[in-house]
């Protein structure tokens, strides 16, 4: 019965060509362009200038691309907390029986995800203005006005708040996928493990965590991704500055293409992004399945 359902070979690639050759087309096309124009001195016009890895030795000794992957890697770190911790934190608030509206609650979690970047950047813009933003309003009213600035020309924590309005826009999504992965668990475990007392943060801790592992593996993963290639957010919010201070690398490798007009050179940095991108999630999925191997044989 299943050999006689099953479809056959040259089914199964005439449903799967239309969306390959448009993957084709968007992705890679545009990369393995990319490849080739990172190999070339070029300004946009006809001639192009056959420079080798000279691209490549620049970025390597490009202080404000490392500033711009470090701003990356902590918008990644910041990402893991807001957004896949509390989304799994809020995703156990909604499993639990206290809650009231649940359907509600996670339509109103999930709508900022709905928003475009350029809107959730401008609404947070309006909450960190100086003249009439909604944390120095609240600061004041808490008679805490001796904490009241200009937020977005800090230097120093401006990664941190550029990276909130990410978190608030994605909470959402990752607290849905958790719950997904959570549903997926035996509520008869759960229910043996309270009768023997593991209740609150220790079911949380000993039963629920260890068992949502792979769901919580993926969403790390894709928290990874969508930080590593930040662009809107920052583009919108900070434009990169004060200085350079917030700049991330897509929008690094943006403003050397597209303004200062080094399309060779942006186009290196273009695969220095995708690069270090893969590397990190490899990485991550390495530790992640080594530390599983090494509980296991615990």
């Amino acid at each position: 019965m299943g050999k006689a359902l099953r479809p056959k070979g040259w089914v199964l690639v005439a449903y799967l060509l239309p969306g390959l050759l448009i993957y084709s087309f968007v992705v890679l096309v545009p990369i393995l362009a990319a490849l080739r124009d990172s190999f070339y001195s070029w300004t946009g016009g006809p001639k192009k200038t056959y420079i080798g890895m000279g691209n490549y030795k620049e970025i390597l000794q490009d202080d404000v691309f490392w500033h711009s992957f470090l701003n990356n890697v902590l918008m990644t770190a910041y990402g893991l907390i807001g957004q896949v911790g509390f989304g799994f934190v809020f995703a156990l608030l909604l499993m639990s029986k206290m809650v009231k509206l649940k359907g509600l609650h996670r339509t109103m979690s999930y709508f900022p995800s709905t928003l475009a970047p350029v809107i959730i950047a401008f609404l947070w813009m309006l909450v960190y203005n100086y003249n009439y933003g909604l944390l120095n309003a609240g600061l004041t009213k808490l008679g805490l006005g001796a904490l009241v600035q200009s937020w977005l020309d800090l230097t120093g924590p401006i990664v941190l708040l550029a990276s909130i309005p990410l978190s608030w826009q994605n909470i959402g999504f990752f607290t849905l996928l958790m719950l997904a992965g959570l549903s997926t668990i035996n509520k008869e475990v759960l229910e043996v493990a309270e009768l023997d007392g593991a209740t609150g943060v220790r079911k949380a801790w000993y039963i629920i965590i260890p068992l949502a592992k792979p769901t919580l593996v993926v969403a790390s993963l894709l928290c990874i991704a969508n930080n590593m290639r930040g662009f809107e957010h920052i583009y919108a919010l900070t434009g990169g500055g004060p200085g350079n201070s917030s700049s991330v690398m897509a929008l690094y490798a943006y403003e050397t293409s597209f303004l200062r007009f080094r399309y060779g050179y942006g186009s290196a940095l273009a695969i220095a992004i995708i690069t270090l991108t893969m590397l990190m999630i490899l990485l991550s999925t390495l530790l992640l399945q080594r530390r599983n191997h090494s509980k296991g044989g615990a």
